[in-house]
């Protein structure tokens, strides 16, 4: 079981995303922007972040800028899950810590769990791009 801080301003896809993982074991928990995140994370450190990149009040990057995550929380992993596919936002989000990027629109329940699992025990999986 692994607690995932969820990143997502849909508040449906929060919803779906957050049903799935209790589901599947771990303790998620939703928050609908970056400076939510960054409270949540001052509360408890997450073993996973899964990470929209376009939401109001802080958008994702700004919070991995924020967050400082390959300083301040070294194994905290981030998957970036967003349909937003800006190649430059996402060269920016590894910089600033992100491991994996997957777009939402590709993936289904069964593929966000493979994804989480895959995530937390750092283990590639077909679909990802993962940061080396």
């Amino acid at each position: 079981m692994a607690n995932i801080l969820i990143v997502e301003d849909e508040t449906s896809l929060n919803e779906a995303y957050n049903i799935i993982l209790t589901k599947e074991g771990h303790k998620p928990t939703s928050v609908f922007n970056g400076l939510q995140a960054l409270k949540a994370v001052a509360k408890q450190v997450p073993d996973l972040i899964l990470l929209d990149l376009r939401m109001p009040e802080m958008d994702g990057v700004a919070f991995l800028e924020k967050l400082q995550a390959p300083t301040n929380h070294p194994k905290t992993k981030i998957t970036i899950f967003s349909n937003y596919d800006v190649q430059q936002d996402i060269d920016e989000a590894f910089k600033l810590g992100a491991t994996r990027y997957m777009l939402k629109a590709w993936a289904s329940p069964k593929e966000l769990v493979r994804v989480v699992n895959e995530t937390l025990t750092d283990k590639p999986s077909k679909g990802q791009v993962k940061k080396t």
